[in-house]
């Protein structure tokens, strides 16, 4: 492949390599004013794998892409799609079981 997609085949190789579903796992680059984009889709079962605790894989991702980047005297950044029917929820809000909770949680 061309030069300038090294960084592309960096991020294939990487992410087909942690998830379940490799075969899933679609990437598109782009290249504008801006940089260079990486827009990473993949199953929903694997989102977590790829995310990490606390974003940590996904910050560590995006840390190898800039290396690479500026290896080439490029801005990458790396775009990770949510898959349809994903039901991601805040982990700091509280679901309300009944009328009751919710005036309770009023009165504080």
């Amino acid at each position: 492949m061309a030069e300038q997609e090294k960084d592309k085949e960096f991020i294939e190789y990487i992410v087909k390599s942690i998830v379940d579903n490799p075969d899933d796992v679609k990437i598109k680059r782009d290249v504008d004013e801006m940089g260079v984009l990486i827009t990473l889709q993949v199953n929903a079962q694997d989102m977590g794998q790829v995310i990490g605790q606390a974003g940590s894989t996904a910050k560590s991702l995006r840390t190898l892409l800039r290396v690479i980047g500026a290896k080439n005297r490029a801005r990458v950044n790396l775009k990770i799609e949510e898959p349809e029917g994903s039901e991601r929820q805040d982990p700091k809000a509280k679901k309300a079981e009944n009328v009751d909770d919710v005036v309770n949680d009023l009165k504080l």
